[in-house]
């Protein structure tokens, strides 16, 4: 699985709401995607862009397997934040 990573931001969702991670990343074979990842392991959503854009958020069509993204996602999420910690 070839994955270019885009954007990962952090969203505290609120006051009581789960936190997550929103990446934008390019999958060679599948185009553009979004994943949302949640704090609690095999919480993972993955969506095609283009097909966000025509409005598709239907199962089968727009739903692809977390836990094939999962690993990565989470990896791209922890070398993101090791680069943000401050040194010592």
């Amino acid at each position: 699985m070839k994955l270019t990573f885009k954007q990962i931001k952090y969203h505290r969702n609120g006051v009581s709401g789960a936190p997550f991670h929103v990446i934008l990343f390019r999958d060679e074979c599948e185009g553009d995607m979004l994943g949302i990842v949640f704090e609690e392991k095999h919480h993972v959503a993955v969506f095609n862009l283009e097909r966000l854009s025509l409005f598709d958020i239907g199962f089968g069509s727009n739903s692809w397997r977390g836990d094939h993204y999962e690993p990565h996602l989470r990896n791209a999420i922890r070398t993101l934040e090791a680069r943000e910690m401050p040194n010592g």
